[in-house]
């Protein structure tokens, strides 16, 4: 195995650059903010986007890559949309915007998704044999889809926290009676 300085040299500069966009990224979501409905879903999915990619782009050739990759999402995004959203997260239907306290769990799961794909692309440099190891290509399109599943889950219990909000502030008003007279 190539020392790690050897690996890293060897890595595109645009590596490095996208690894920075991610961090920052990530950090903003350490801090408490107010973000659209819209931010929250480009980024959910952005990182589930990338994941499939990471899935399609190496392990196309197998037939159960994409089939893993999708049960394991849908089996991920079950397991977290119906869950309560983090405390303290509240949505403002007049501004129409959430306010979400900082966590470092999506700082996690970026970095997650990214050292992956970093990590499968140098293992398969070094074994390129690997791509064609169907339990390989399974393991990392089932890990690939536990992270869409999660992206996916987080965007969908702001949306049902939207809606519930938006049905808890609207007044029901009953109809006018008919002018008789």
């Amino acid at each position: 195995m190539p020392p790690i300085l050897d690996i890293l040299r060897h890595t595109p500069v645009a590596v490095f650059m996208l690894l920075a966009g991610l961090l920052g990224l990530g950090l903003t979501q350490c801090f408490a903010r107010e973000v659209r409905f819209r931010r929250v879903l480009v980024m959910g999915l952005a990182m589930a986007s990338l994941s499939f990619y990471g899935v399609l782009s190496t392990f196309a050739g197998h037939t159960l890559a994409v089939p893993v990759w999708l049960g394991t999402a849908v089996v991920s995004y079950l397991g977290t949309a119906h869950r309560a959203p983090p405390a303290g997260t509240r949505y403002d239907t007049v501004r129409q915007r959430f306010s979400i306290p900082g966590s470092v769990i999506p700082l996690i799961l970026i970095l997650a998704v990214f050292l992956t794909k970093y990590a499968v692309g140098v293992a398969l440099v070094l074994h390129p044999e690997l791509v064609r190891h169907a339990p390989t290509a399974w393991g990392i399109s089932a890990l690939y889809g536990l992270f869409s599943g999660l992206f996916a889950g987080r965007a969908m219990r702001l949306l049902h926290l939207a809606r519930r909000t938006a049905l808890a502030t609207t007044v029901p008003t009953l109809p006018t009676p008919p002018n008789l007279a």
